[in-house]
C-alpha cells in the first residue's frame, strides 16, 4: 500500500511538473502589444521589398515573428514546416526520427492553438521531411522557432505579386500566350526531312553535334506549365521525320484551386502555352512538316504540369513543383530535369524536393531569371541560385557576355545560351497549335536549350555520372577554366562537348 501511494505522489509530481513547464513555456512568449495585431498584406509586402532594397535579398528565416506571421496569417492562415534532425535532415527514407519529430511538432502546435490535429495538420509530405498546417496565433510561429526541431517555417499562401496587382495568371506578365508568329526566313535554316533548325543552333554548333549524338536513349525530364494537347508533334507525332524510337510521358501535379484541402489536379495539358515551349526547344523531333526541332531530337520527354504560370505563387503551384521534382527523383529513368519557373523569394519545399531530387542523380538546370517591370532589381532568381542547379541565362546573339534585354545575370550563373538576335528575334520554336510556330525567348528558352545539349553529351556518353557531363559542358564552354563573375563558363559548344 506504502508503494502504491508512493508510486501516485511520483506520477502525480511528474504531471504537475509538466503542467508547470508548459505553462511557464507559453507565459515567457511575450509579445508587444504593437505587435499582437498581424500586418496587412500590404504591410508584409512593403518590408519584403524593405528588405530588398537594404539587402538585394529577402528570406523568412531573417524575417521576425511578427512579420513572419503575419504573413501566414494573410496567406490563409497556412503554413509549412520543414522538419528534421539537422539542416541536411530533409529525406524521410533517410530520417530515422522523422515520425516522433512530426509527432512533436504537431503536439505544440495543438497545445498553442488548442485544437484538435484535424483542425491543424493539412498534410503531411510521403517523400519529405514536410507538413502543412493552419496556424492562427503568433505564440504558435514563436515557440516553433525556438525548438530545435525545424529547419524552416514559411507562410504556404502568402503571395507577393499578387499583393502588389502586378500578375495575371494567364497573361504574358506571368509568361503566358497561345500566339503564334510567322517566322524570319533568316532565323531559320531548313534541314532534313524539312524541320526548321533555329539560328541559335548553329552559334553553339549544335547542327555539328548531331553527327555524334542526337539525344537517344536520355530521358528530360521539364517540369513547367504542361504541354499542348493540340500540338501532335509532341504527342502522337513525337516520332516524325528523322525521330523515331523514343517516348513522351504527360503528368500533372497542378490542383487548380483557392482550397488548401484540395487535392485533385487539372490535369497534363498546358494552359499558358510556357511548357509547350520549352518541351519544344528541348526535344521536338527533327520533323517533316515544316516546323522548328529541338536540340535533343531524339531524347525522351516527360512533361509536368506543375503551375498556373511561370511565377511560382502560391499553395498549390508550391506543391506542385515540389511534388514533381519528388516524381523525377524517383524515376530511374530520368537524367535531366529542366525548369524554366522561379520566385525571387525562395520556397522551403520546393528546396526541399530539388534537393530530393540531386541526391538521386538528376542534372538539374533552372532559369537565372527573365525580367519584367517589377523584377529588375534581382539578380539571379530561386531556385536557380542553389548549389543544387546549373543556373542558365540568355546573351545576344555573337556574344558572351551581354545579356539579352530581359535576361537577368550574377555570380551565380553558369552557362549562357545566344537567344537574341540585333534584329530582336529570339528563338523559333514548335507552337501550341499544329502546323503552327512562334519565338520565345529570355533564360526560360536558354534553360531548355541547354538541357537540350546535356542530353546529347549524356547520349554520347551513356555510363557516365552527372559530374562527369557537366565537367565536360564545362570545358567546351567559352570561359573554361575561368569563370566570369556574372556569366559563369559562358557559351557552350556542343560539338566539342560531344567529343
Amino acid at each position: 500500500m506504502t508503494k502504491y501511494f508512493f508510486k501516485i505522489a511520483i506520477v502525480s509530481l511528474l504531471i504537475f511538473a509538466s503542467c508547470t513547464k508548459d505553462e511557464t513555456t507559453e507565459t515567457s512568449i511575450n509579445i508587444d502589444i504593437s505587435q499582437k495585431e498581424p500586418l496587412t498584406i500590404e504591410q508584409v509586402t512593403q518590408q519584403i521589398d524593405q528588405s530588398f532594397a537594404n539587402k538585394n535579398s529577402f528570406n523568412w528565416k531573417q524575417a521576425s515573428n511578427h512579420l513572419l506571421w503575419s504573413a501566414i496569417y494573410q496567406g490563409q492562415k497556412i503554413a509549412t514546416i520543414g522538419f528534421g534532425s539537422s539542416a541536411t535532415d530533409f529525406d524521410r527514407s533517410k530520417s530515422k526520427n522523422n515520425a516522433k519529430i512530426q509527432s512533436q511538432i504537431l503536439d505544440l502546435i495543438m497545445q498553442y492553438e488548442g485544437k484538435a490535429l484535424d483542425k491543424v495538420l493539412i498534410s503531411s509530405d510521403e517523400y519529405l521531411n514536410l507538413i502543412d498546417v493552419t496556424i492562427e496565433k503568433q505564440e504558435t510561429v514563436i515557440a516553433l522557432r525556438r525548438t530545435n526541431l525545424i529547419r524552416y517555417i514559411e507562410p504556404a499562401d502568402y503571395r507577393y505579386y499578387e499583393s502588389k496587382g502586378i500578375l495575371e495568371r494567364s497573361s504574358s506578365s506571368s509568361g503566358c500566350g497561345y500566339e503564334s508568329e510567322t517566322l524570319n526566313s533568316s532565323d531559320y535554316t531548313t534541314i532534313t526531312p524539312n524541320a526548321k533548325m533555329p539560328w541559335t543552333f548553329t552559334q553553339h554548333n549544335i547542327p555539328a553535334a548531331w553527327n555524334t549524338a542526337t539525344g537517344s536513349g536520355i530521358t528530360i525530364g521539364v517540369i513547367d506549365t504542361g504541354t499542348s494537347p493540340n500540338q501532335s508533334l509532341l504527342g502522337s507525332n513525337f516520332n516524325n521525320g528523322l525521330s523515331s524510337g523514343r517516348s513522351i510521358q504527360k503528368f500533372g501535379t497542378y490542383v487548380d484551386s483557392i482550397w488548401p484541402w484540395s487535392s485533385t489536379t487539372d490535369g497534363p495539358n498546358d494552359q499558358c502555352g510556357h511548357g509547350t515551349s520549352m518541351a519544344s526547344v528541348a526535344t521536338a523531333p527533327r520533323n517533316n512538316v515544316g516546323l522548328p526541332v529541338g536540340v535533343a531530337y531524339n531524347a525522351n520527354l516527360i512533361t509536368y504540369r506543375a503551375a498556373a504560370n511561370v511565377v511560382l505563387e502560391g499553395y498549390h503551384e508550391h506543391n506542385g513543383v515540389k511534388n514533381a521534382f519528388t516524381a523525377l527523383g524517383n524515376n530511374a529513368s530520368v537524367k535531366i530535369i529542366s525548369m524554366s519557373m522561379g520566385h525571387i523569394i525562395s520556397v522551403g519545399k520546393i528546396e526541399d524536393g530539388v534537393k530530393y531530387a540531386y541526391n538521386k542523380g538528376k542534372l538539374i538546370f533552372c532559369a537565372g531569371g527573365t525580367s519584367t517591370s517589377f523584377t529588375t532589381f534581382v539578380g539571379v532568381i530561386f531556385p536557380a541560385w542553389m548549389p543544387e542547379a546549373v543556373a542558365v541565362t540568355g546573351v545576344m546573339e555573337g556574344t558572351s557576355n551581354v545579356k539579352c534585354d530581359v535576361c537577368h545575370t550574377g555570380s551565380k550563373i553558369d552557362f549562357t545560351i545566344q537567344m537574341q538576335r540585333n534584329s530582336g528575334s529570339t528563338v523559333p520554336v514548335t507552337s501550341y497549335y499544329n502546323s503552327q510556330s512562334d519565338y520565345v525567348g529570355g533564360s526560360s528558352v536558354a534553360t531548355a536549350t541547354t538541357a537540350g545539349i546535356a542530353a546529347l553529351v549524356w547520349s554520347k556518353n551513356p555510363s557516365w555520372t552527372r559530374a562527369q557531363v557537366l565537367t565536360k559542358m564545362k570545358q567546351s564552354s567559352t570561359y573554361y577554366p575561368t569563370k566570369n563573375a556574372n556569366y559563369g563558363h559562358g557559351n557552350i559548344n556542343a560539338q566539342l562537348a560531344v567529343q
